[in-house]
């Protein structure tokens, strides 16, 4: 999907590959953030009482792993992350992987959400995701998977404007 050509129905199309270019400019940034800072780095409050970066980088990871299933495109890989990124608040006292861990978990996912992606016809991506009944989804077609992506675009880019403030300030 990264070049979707506009042939057979170019304005779904063109949402489409709008709406995964966005998606792939966020992951795009918040990888390279992540990559630039070091691990003490990521350790770090974004600012005094609130989110470390550790903890931003295991939610973002369980949010994305959470993706694969509810766009119909595999299983999740890292279900372990759910517990102390998603159900308790950071310094919860649980136990987490390590930096360089939780890294290479959100390349992982992010690689194979992508892969994923690029397999979704036009027409998938305003089918229902798996999270919404049939039911539901007569009543409200928005509840699609591009606009799932949507959301989850616009709730990564929130926390990588938690995540600009551990950056050194020069």
């Amino acid at each position: 999907m990264n070049d979707v050509a506009l042939t057979t129905h170019p304005t779904k199309e063109l949402f489409i590959k709008m709406v995964v270019d966005a998606w792939n400019h966020s992951t795009n940034q918040v990888t390279k953030l992540f990559d630039e800072l070091s691990d003490e780095q990521i350790k770090a409050d974004a600012a005094p009482g609130r989110n470390s970066g550790i903890y931003l980088l295991g939610h973002l990871t369980a949010v994305t792993d959470r993706m694969l299933p509810l766009l119909d495109l595999g299983e999740r890989s890292y279900p372990q992350l759910d517990k102390p990124f998603l159900a308790t608040p950071d310094k919860s006292g649980q136990e987490i992987p390590s930096v360089q861990e939780l890294k290479q978990y959100w390349k992982d996912v992010n690689a194979k959400l992508s892969a994923g992606i690029a397999t979704l016809a036009p027409d998938d991506w305003f089918a229902k995701h798996t999270a919404v009944s049939a039911e539901e989804f007569a009543k409200e077609p928005h509840r699609n998977k591009l606009n799932l992506v949507i959301n989850r675009t616009n709730h990564q880019s929130t926390h990588y404007g938690q995540l600009i403030y551990l950056k050194p300030k020069n």
